[in-house]
Order: structure tokens, then C-alpha cells, then sequence
């Protein structure tokens, strides 16, 4: 599919507004054979092959399109030869994070996404960018939330000298890195450790939390709920799910994709 147009950037000092869209109720389990998602990159898109990978597997998604800000992401190179629609919207001649945001909605919105998924994507979203998907878009962090918010996670981890690290899966909210977290994965941090042998060893996880959650959503088992609280099969998520055997995932157990 070539790219969607899209309003050309608004003059300098205007701000092209986003409407509110409201958050659809989850589906019941077995109600659709799959979730329509567009996916948001910026770079090498490993998260989002493990959810190519995952979707090749009976996850019950449809990726739409992989939308990439950045025009020699190498993601966009993982969507193509999945067949996937691959589009560029770059940022730089855009008068404003507003302008842009409010473009991006539009290409974004053109597929008709259930979700959007953040995978990479090297943006800090407008308020308005991230009510209008309120309860539909997901974004994975390296490290436990809420520590290390933002940059550098795994440099200011071992600075710190803790002993664990990890990844977390979210709901995005306005402010960065601050959605209710759904589930995490724990990674050791052992001696002689850097900051890039850490990091691939958080992202082994990343790998398949990401796929987990994404699954719980695309099957009705999770969503938002008015209070900003993440709900799992009906129990409201007081602290975020910690993986391990009482919270185990497919592509760490075997098992088959499925609801």
C-alpha cells in the first residue's frame, strides 16, 4: 500500500486538534479471529518482528501497517518482507509536535486499528496524541517501571547498583513512561555487566511480554478501565503482573497462541 495522504503541516503558531475517540469495550473472548494494530517504529523493529513472529504463530492480531517517523528504519525493511504495508511520516517538516501528531492520527486511523503499538518509536506523544487512543495503545519500557523512566535505562540500572532490572509493558498516558503497567520481566544484573550486554539480555524478555500482552488485549481478557486501571480477565490489576509460572506467557512456554 503506498502512503495514506495525509493534511499538509499546519502554518506555524496553529495547532490542528485531535478528537477525543472513545475507548471501545473489550471484546468477548472468540468474538473476532483477529485485532487489526498498526505498529510505530523508529529503528531495528525487534519487538515488532517478535510480533510478526507471534501473529505467524496464531496470535490473534492483524498488523495493518508499521508507521515509522524515521525513513531508513530497518523495521520498515521487517514489515515489507512480511507483506505488511510499510509507510514513512517523518517528523522534521512538521511546524510542531501538534502538526505531527495530528498527521500521524490521520495515516494511523486510515488502517482502522483496534490498537496501536509502540515499538520503538522515539517520540514523546502530545497530550492530545494519547487521548485519542485512550485504552488502545501499548507501549514496552526497558526497565521496572517506575524506575528509569525515559533514556539510559540500562546505564542509570547498573549506576545504581541495583541488582535487577527488566522490562514493562504499559498503557500510554500523556505524561512519558507513566501508564499503568500491565506486566513485567525481571533480568538479574550480574557482575560485569554493561549497559549493551544488559540491554540484549532485557530485550530477550521484551520479546515476550510484548506478545503476551498485546494477546490479552487482541482477546477481550484486558483493557482500560474509566479509573486508568488495567483489568485482566476481569480483576483490576492493582500492581503490575510480575512473569513467571503463575503468569506464564506462549513464547516463553510452548504453548500455542490463543485467547
Amino acid at each position: 500500500m503506498g502512503v495514506v495522504p495525509v493534511r499538509p503541516p499546519a502554518s506555524p503558531g496553529t495547532s490542528p486538534s485531535l478528537g477525543v475517540v472513545p475507548v471501545r469495550p473489550p471484546a468477548s473472548p472468540g468474538t473476532s479471529p483477529s485485532l487489526g494494530v498498526v505498529v510505530l517504529v523508529s529503528g531495528g523493529g525487534s519487538n515488532l518482528q517478535a510480533l510478526i513472529d507471534a501473529q505467524d504463530g496464531g496470535l490473534p492480531i492483524a498488523i495493518r501497517a508499521v508507521v515509522s517517523n524515521e525513513p531508513d528504519a530497518y523495521a520498515l525493511e521487517r514489515a515489507r518482507a512480511a507483506g505488511i504495508p510499510a509507510e514513512v511520516l517523518g517528523h522534521r517538516r512538521f511546524p510542531s509536535r501538534e502538526a505531527y501528531d495530528a498527521a500521524l492520527a490521520e495515516l494511523i486511523d486510515a488502517f482502522d486499528p483496534g490498537l496501536v503499538v509502540l515499538a520503538g518509536f522515539m517520540r514523546i506523544l502530545t497530550p492530545g496524541f494519547a487521548a485519542h487512543y485512550r485504552g488502545r495503545m501499548l507501549n514496552i519500557h526497558p526497565s521496572l517501571l517506575p524506575r528509569h523512566r525515559g533514556l539510559h535505562t540500562h546505564r542509570r540500572a547498573l549506576e545504581a547498583g541495583e541488582r535487577v532490572h527488566g522490562a514493562s509493558v504499559h498503557f500510554v498516558t500523556p505524561e512519558l513512561d507513566s501508564g499503568p503497567v500491565i506486566l513485567q520481566a525481571e533480568v538479574p544484573i550480574v557482575l560485569g555487566d554493561t549497559p549493551e550486554v544488559l540491554a540484549a539480555r532485557v530485550l530477550e524478555w521484551e520479546h515476550i511480554i510484548y506478545p503476551c500482552v498485546v494477546g490479552w488485549f487482541a482477546a477481550g481478557r484486558l483493557h482500560l478501565d474509566d479509573a486508568d486501571r488495567p483489568v485482566l480477565d476481569g480483576r483490576v490489576l492493582g500492581r503490575p503482573l510480575l512473569l513467571g509460572p503463575e503468569t506464564p506467557c506462549p513464547g516463553r512456554s510452548g504453548q500455542a497462541w490463543s485467547g
